[in-house]
């Protein structure tokens, strides 16, 4: 990830906590896995010092990768956003135009994107089909399993 993310409070604070929990919580933990594993006597065929010093360096390389997001972080006050065309952290309505269904979603960072609590990625191919867009718009998005069609419904904070 080399771009500047925009985020809202609540996300940024998000990414803080799980920095903090994993440098300050988990690396510790695995830390003592591995001085407990080593304790243990032969390295070569310590199966438990592995697998610890394995967990270490994916832990290390998820620090880093959430260290180099928050670099790159910007807070947006959404109190200023502009909600007469779509940005990230706008709430969208939209309806696809084929099975007339609506969705409501929150255009966010990757780093915070979860569908299941309509948090959508301002770079996923729907999220980039709606940026710029105003209510009333049609838009026509490529997406892999072809060209999707929606509406823009609303746009609020």
């Amino acid at each position: 990830m080399s771009e500047v993310a925009y985020y809202s409070a609540e996300g940024l604070k998000k990414l803080r906590d799980e920095l903090e929990q994993l440098e300050h919580v988990e690396r510790p933990r695995v830390t003592k896995e591995i001085a407990d594993a080593r304790d243990k006597g032969d390295l070569s065929e310590n199966a438990e010092y592995h697998a610890a010093k394995e967990e270490q360096s994916m832990l290390e390389y998820k620090i880093a990768q959430l260290k180099d997001t928050l670099s790159k972080a910007r807070l947006i006050d959404e109190s200023l956003l502009d909600t007469s065309k779509v940005l990230a952290l706008s709430k969208v309505k939209i309806k696809n135009l084929d099975n007339k269904m609506e969705f409501e979603y929150t255009l966010v960072a990757d780093a915070v994107s979860d569908l299941s609590q309509g948090k959508l990625s301002v770079s996923s191919p729907i999220g980039k089909g709606l940026l710029g867009k105003k209510v009333g718009d049609v838009t026509e998005i490529q997406v892999p399993s072809g060209i999707m069609k929606f509406e823009i419904l609303n746009i609020s904070r």
